[in-house]
């Protein structure tokens, strides 16, 4: 295959050679522990100290509000659970709040939370776009409620999610508001004072960092009971010694990530446009996922009816081209996507499912060639899939 195409930015990022830069020096001369007193373990702890602040900075919020993770499933998963647990104990609260579009480490760790702690759960609906009402959150917050979680842009179908007024109506109410971030960090604004939230994930293998770190925003005052113990790293709420080379990596790919937004963004939207309008235009029975403006500026999802995503996927990586039928943490099941099926579709369009995300590296030609090869794939896989079976 001579030089193949890479559309799957939404899965994951490869590291900008500045980050990488930023990170080496962490691997040998300053390697040492950060929580040690010695030489060795003062430098590193400064690097740690710095990029916190870099983070803090991007995020608007005090450094201490920081907490580094190995990934933003982890941070998810600290969110909820810590929050959760953390109401139960100070103030007697047993319901949680989210929808059925949150990435699996917000839902299965909701359903956990419901199945083995006790926990009373509402999933509240979404519109046919993906976007869950900020005045259903409202009615749907009760004086028990511990946490609300809403997803700032869903990973599957690129929609993005009113978290500011969703925000306000939990502040009213006195209720936490957690947002995973994690998708939406490479491309929207992370803002905390104007996102009004208590907690957010972010990963940063999404933007452009290293795979296996992450960092959890933790509003002061906020309470949150640590799920992983045994030490004091990162202010008693998660215990392991830090990572120090990745959240260096980290914090510079976010710096990077913030100061090139809007070049990046306006690239993304108009290959994104591009490849929406061009295969609307020339597939029959093709429908667009996700809300067609409030969407992530570099994601294109679709579904095709009479066609099976993963047979999809497998002859378009035959043909050189990388992309994914919806969340990576998914792809190769068999089954339609929870998200797809809440948004309404049948099961005979929702497995028909295909996630197009264009980076920093897609070229005009790059979505030419899929506008060119896509068409004919789809029309030889609805032969194939009403061809009897011997």
């Amino acid at each position: 295959m001579s030089d193949p195409i890479y559309l799957d930015y939404a899965a994951t990022t490869p590291v900008d050679p500045r980050v990488l830069e930023a990170m080496l020096p962490y691997f040998d001369g300053d390697f040492g522990n950060p929580s040690s007193l010695h030489h060795f373990g003062r430098r590193a702890e400064a690097a740690l100290e710095r990029a916190r602040r870099d983070v803090a900075e991007a995020l608007h919020c005090l450094p201490r509000e920081i907490i580094f993770t190995s990934c933003g499933s982890e941070s998810d998963n600290l969110a909820l659970r810590g929050a959760a647990l953390a109401a139960r104990e100070g103030r007697g609260a047993n319901h949680l709040i989210t929808t059925p579009l949150e990435h699996s480490a917000v839902i299965a760790t909701a359903r956990q939370l419901r199945d083995h702690f006790g926990f009373e759960l509402t999933e509240l609906p979404v519109d046919r776009d993906g976007r869950v009402s900020p005045d259903d959150v409202a009615r749907a917050i009760r004086p028990d409620t511990a946490l609300v979680s809403v997803i700032y842009a869903n990973n599957e179908i690129g929609t993005i999610s009113p978290i500011a007024e969703i925000a306000a109506a939990c502040s009213e109410r006195h209720v936490p508001l957690h947002t995973d971030a994690v998708q939406a960090a490479s491309q929207l604004d992370l803002d905390v004072r104007k996102l009004g939230v208590s907690y957010m994930a972010v990963g940063a293998h999404k933007f452009y960092g290293p795979k296996g770190v992450g960092a959890l925003f933790v509003r002061q005052g906020s309470p949150l009971l640590p799920t992983q113990t045994g030490g004091s790293h990162e202010y008693g709420l998660r215990a392991g010694t830090q990572n120090v080379p990745y959240i260096v990596g980290l914090a510079e790919a976010l710096k990077i990530t913030v100061a090139e937004r809007e070049k990046h963004n306006a690239h993304f939207r108009v290959l994104r446009d591009r490849l929406i309008e061009g295969l609307l235009r020339s597939i029959p029975e093709c429908q667009l996922t996700g809300h067609r403006t409030e969407r992530l500026p570099n994601h294109a999802s679709f579904v095709f009816r009479g066609v099976n995503g993963n047979d999809l996927l497998m002859h378009l990586d035959l043909a050189g081209i990388a992309a994914s039928s919806g969340s990576a943490c998914k792809t190769g099941d068999p089954e339609p996507s929870d998200v797809l099926l809440a948004l309404g579709l049948p099961p005979e369009w929702a497995l028909g499912s295909l996630r197009l995300t264009v980076g920093r590296l897609t070229t005009e030609a790059h979505v030419d060639r899929v506008l060119e090869v896509l068409p004919g794939l789809i029309e030889k896989l609805r032969v194939l899939e009403s061809m009897p079976v011997v």
